[in-house]
């Protein structure tokens, strides 16, 4: 008998095992599944920081009203320290995780490398803040969207300005020979081998990560270059400008939305003064950007970083997309994204055809007294 009730015992504690093992699976089924990936460590993760917290902030508020379907949203984030080898393990891990979509990630190398592993499992992945225009422009990756312009439109700016406004005619163009960088440059010196105005005296690739810049610092000062244009991220580009002006070299530096952050000028220090960057238009004005802004204040008591209300845009455009859509299809949030507005503090928002965010674009920015001012 007591075999018997023994046998009965385990049976039971069986039953109850996979009971609970399906509660499981059926709790996980009952929450909407949001990735957030990019660089949330090492040298560039004041980029990627700024949209985890940018998801908090609109999945707290959206969960306060009962979430999406009826469901609760849960951010998964991972890491990717922005570099193209990680990414691929990153998007692995999230998928492994039954992401829904992914917000991220945030560095064009990183996002080239895990798009292809999303685009395999039909998941959509929005960044707010990869430019690279082939991502959206080389029809590769009909699973990708941004809220944030491509880098041919930033380069086009950043070399009108030049030419149009500060009546520059001898160019040096550098680059980091990253995917973002790099292809930046590339669109800078194409634009300019065009224009009878301009003469590119220097076109050159540095090593990122390098401790000393002098190489190419005196290269710049040899071809008499009145201008820099730089394609690549705050890291170098703070190193080449101080290493500049310690040689005392006035030659302006006009770089891209990579350096157009706060921690360039905190590096660079009384060396940033001066520096253009591009980066998206100035949108602060808006009401919903007041109140994001406000939340970031209210809930980390500071100032929220780089492509935070992209990043912000970008979340609300994925879970709104799955709301319209009703579900998390593939197909069905694609046809959302491109036919539903959506009210973001970058503006009203849908997407066009290849994934690009309509009526948003870049701006001219200046260090002017330790900070960024929106001049054109």
């Amino acid at each position: 008998m007591k075999k018997y009730f023994g046998k009965v015992f385990v049976a039971a504690m069986v039953f109850a095992f996979a009971v609970s093992m399906m509660s499981g699976v059926g709790l996980a089924a009952d929450t909407i599944k949001l990735g957030v990936a990019g660089a949330h460590s090492g040298d560039l993760a004041s980029y990627g920081i700024p949209s985890i917290k940018a998801a908090e902030l609109v999945v707290k508020d959206i969960n306060a009203k009962g979430g999406i379907l009826g469901k609760q949203v849960v951010i998964l984030a991972e890491d990717d320290v922005c570099k193209p080898e990680v990414a691929t393990n990153t998007a692995t891990k999230l998928l492994s995780q039954g992401v829904d979509v992914v917000m991220g990630h945030i560095c064009s190398g990183a996002t080239k490398a895990a798009l292809g592993i999303y685009k395999a499992e039909n998941i959509i992945c929005m960044s707010p803040s990869a430019t690279n225009p082939a991502l959206t422009q080389s029809g590769d990756y009909p699973n990708f969207y941004r809220t944030i312009a491509s880098d041919d439109a930033q380069a086009r700016l950043e070399v009108d300005y030049a030419l149009d406004v500060l009546k520059l005619k001898k160019i040096a163009v550098l680059h980091d020979k990253g995917d973002y960088g790099k292809g930046l440059a590339e669109f800078a010196k194409g634009f300019l081998e065009k224009d009878p105005r301009a003469e590119v005296v220097l076109y050159e690739g540095v090593t990122p990560g390098a401790v000393d810049y002098s190489a190419v610092v005196q290269k710049i000062k040899q071809s008499n270059a009145d201008v820099v244009i730089f394609g690549g991220y705050h890291p170098e580009a703070s190193k080449i400008v101080m290493q500049m002006r310690k040689k005392r070299m006035k030659t302006i530096f006009i770089s891209d939305d990579g350096v157009k952050d706060d921690t360039f000028i905190k590096v660079a220090g009384k060396y940033a003064e001066g520096v253009y960057a591009t980066g998206p238009r100035d949108t602060s004005s808006n009401p919903l950007a007041v109140a994001a802004v406000e939340a970031h204040k209210k809930a980390y008591g500071a100032d929220p970083g780089a492509f935070f209300l992209n990043a912000y845009a970008a979340t609300q455009a994925l879970l709104n997309a799955i709301e319209k859509a009703g579900s998390t299809d593939y197909n069905a949030i694609s046809k959302a994204l491109k036919t539903e507005y959506v009210e973001t503090p970058l503006g009203k928002i849908k997407f066009d055809d290849r994934g690009d965010a309509i009526g948003i674009g870049f701006s001219i920015y200046q260090v002017k007294n330790g900070t960024y001012v929106e001049i054109n």
